[in-house]
């Protein structure tokens, strides 16, 4: 039976876009650039215009996905991925074999020819990388000859000599690991102790991929396959929200007329100056657009047109959507689109005596109801070493006008904080110093654009507070609203120079599981009222307290307060910072501030108290 390697058309963006490395059922494979996407196939237009403005290109397109899920074919255009890395090894043998696309087989996994059982082969867990986005395969041949105590390199009787990858009785770690020539009259051998780190192996140039390599004089590092700093996916997301000013899709009919044509994406896709000229009269026949038309379009659509095109990266200000989404959300008369469906909802505890109500309606503003959300998220580039080193486009042969992309719809709950309250709670000296605190480490982080482009160029405490209240919500949800954590996802509006105080908890997933409806129902009075009180109850307490609430710095790079995993942090896809700018303290107090929602949950516990009473 042929084997089935599947990835979900949104994986192709997060986790699995261009230039990134999946292990799947024992193989290992890298995403190819757009460049080397179908032609002509059934790729799907992804409609935004708010984004593509921002990011400076003409369209979206996601990957074409199988045609149907039970009886696809195995030719089906899909999104390519090569087989990477190219050395592999046997585990019975342990003969090593570089792995080329005339050895693949469609459909079947490479096998070792020495060994009678003819097992299937095992991909390398080493690879190397360089600050200018290149990732290739460790020279094992170079590693077994190179003395490194003397740096020289060994003779070798033969130049492609068969090599072998042992295990060494009596040793661990990358110490028991050898790499062995198996060449006559040379026997070779060195060990893995030192293979990880930089390394002495020149930089292949390029990617996998790419044909042609470019003159590189990075320092190469050699890296486990599936290590954190391989990859860094630079990704675009915004919400699908009604515009007036400017319309949507092109301001040209003509050009309109052109791009959605049933030949149009096939033309985009052809080199060949034979087949450009085939095709192009049958559009300028069938649209009425003179060639030369067609031509320019062409020119515009492969970014070929200027000289600051899309593959130089939009700026944190461009991309910066939580303006308009905010305005959206508070608007008294939003415009609503079938993609845009909101509500005005409320705690439902406006008449409430209670004190334990009464303050909590006094903290917490205006409550919207999405029952329709519709967001697009866009991979713009990669980079590869560290999130700042050089950026490398989806399209690593020339500059497109078009990026890969993908939309989900979903559900969510919009809240917003009292504006007078927050504004007195932040300015307490206390609060703001230690705001200053988390900001002044992000300052000093590696992420600073990453995390710049989520809570802005500086750290405010309405963003710790808005920030660890929608972690926290989001776990609670999680055990009513039946999502599990990593369907839900945050969206935090907490910049004040935009006088923004809220935050938006929504479902996005790829499928049908995005719409549920589980969501918004808990957003309903007086279910989120409950919810918030749990919210703050659970934030009162963390199973390594008092270490957790008293941390001066704990998580990545020291860009976390009073949040671990046992309170706070939530799987990475569901956070817009990566699990980074919490601080339980600003909610609940503590370390010498008040938090904004402390006399609450003292009032949740006198009440706890009287009722066990």
């Amino acid at each position: 039976m042929n084997r089935v390697l599947r990835v979900r058309q949104s994986q192709t963006i997060v986790p699995f876009g261009v230039g990134a490395v999946i292990d799947i059922q024992g193989e290992s494979f890298v995403a190819a650039g757009t460049e080397h996407w179908p032609r002509g196939g059934p790729a799907t237009e992804v409609r935004a215009p708010r984004l593509a403005q921002r990011l400076g290109v003409a369209r979206f397109y996601a990957a074409p996905p199988t045609l149907n899920e039970r009886f696809d074919s195995e030719h089906a255009p899909g999104a390519p991925y090569l087989r990477f890395p190219a050395w592999l090894f046997c585990r019975s043998c342990r003969r090593m074999r570089h792995w080329t696309w005339r050895d693949e087989q469609p459909g079947e996994a490479p096998r070792c020819k020495r060994c009678p059982e003819k097992p299937v082969l095992s991909p390398m867990r080493w690879v190397q990388i360089c600050r200018d986005g290149h990732l290739g395969d460790v020279n094992w041949r170079w590693w077994a000859h190179w003395n490194a105590e003397n740096s020289t390199t060994i003779k070798c009787t033969m130049q492609d000599s068969p090599i072998d990858f042992t295990v060494t009785d009596g040793k661990f770690g990358l110490e028991a690991l050898d790499i062995v020539c198996r060449a006559p009259k040379c026997g070779a051998r060195r060990n893995l102790l030192k293979l990880l780190g930089p390394s002495g192996m020149a930089c292949t140039g390029r990617n996998p991929w790419q044909p042609a390599a470019e003159d590189c004089k990075q320092r190469t590092l050699v890296v486990q396959r599936t290590a954190g700093n391989l990859y860094y996916p630079t990704v675009y997301s915004a919400l699908d929200i009604p515009q007036h000013s400017g319309g949507h899709g092109d301001a040209d009919p003509l050009a309109a007329e052109v791009r959605a044509h049933d030949l149009w994406i096939t033309l985009c896709g052809m080199d060949d100056t034979a087949g450009i000229t085939a095709l192009r009269p049958v559009i300028a026949a069938a649209t009425g657009a003179t060639e030369a038309f067609i031509d320019t379009l062409l020119a515009e659509e492969r970014g070929e047109l200027g000289t600051d095109g899309a593959s130089a990266p939009p700026t944190a200000a461009a991309t910066d959507f939580s303006r308009e989404e905010w305005a959206a959300f508070t608007s008294d008369r939003p415009d609503l689109s079938r993609n845009f469906d909101i509500r005005t909802g409320s705690l439902g505890i406006e008449d409430e005596a209670d004190p334990l109500w009464t303050e909590l309606d006094g903290l917490v503003g205006r409550v919207v109801l999405a029952d329709r959300l519709r967001e697009v998220r866009a991979l713009a580039g990669f980079s590869r070493y560290s999130p700042e080193a050089r950026q490398l486009p989806v399209n690593t042969t020339r500059r497109s006008s078009w990026l890969p992309a993908v939309e989900a719809y979903g559900e969510g709950i919009f809240i917003t904080l009292d504006e007078q309250r927050l504004a007195a709670w932040e300015s307490v000296p206390s609060v703001r110093a230690r705001a200053a605190q988390v900001d002044d480490d992000m300052q000093h982080s590696f992420q600073l654009t990453r995390l710049q482009a989520a809570a802005g160029t500086r750290v405010s405490p309405r963003f710790l507070l808005l920030h660890t209240l929608a972690h926290l919500l989001i776990r609670t949800l999680s055990f009513e609203s039946g999502y599990n954590t990593a369907s839900l996802r945050e969206r935090v509006y907490g910049r004040p120079e935009h006088g923004q105080h809220g935050l938006l908890l929504y479902t996005a997933a790829g499928d049908a599981e995005g719409t549920l409806g589980g969501l918004v129902s808990q957003g309903e009075a007086p279910r989120l009222a409950e919810t918030l009180l749990r919210t703050i109850e659970s934030a009162a307490w963390c199973s390594a307290d008092p270490l957790c609430l008293e941390h001066a710095g704990q998580g990545y790079e020291k860009l976390n307060r009073a949040a671990c995993h046992a309170c706070v942090l939530l799987p990475e896809t569901s956070c817009e910072a990566g699990n980074t700018l919490l601080d339980r303290s600003m909610l609940i107090g503590g370390n010498g501030i008040p938090g904004y929602f402390e006399s609450f949950a003292e009032l949740a516990r006198d009440a706890a108290a009287l009722a066990v009473e």
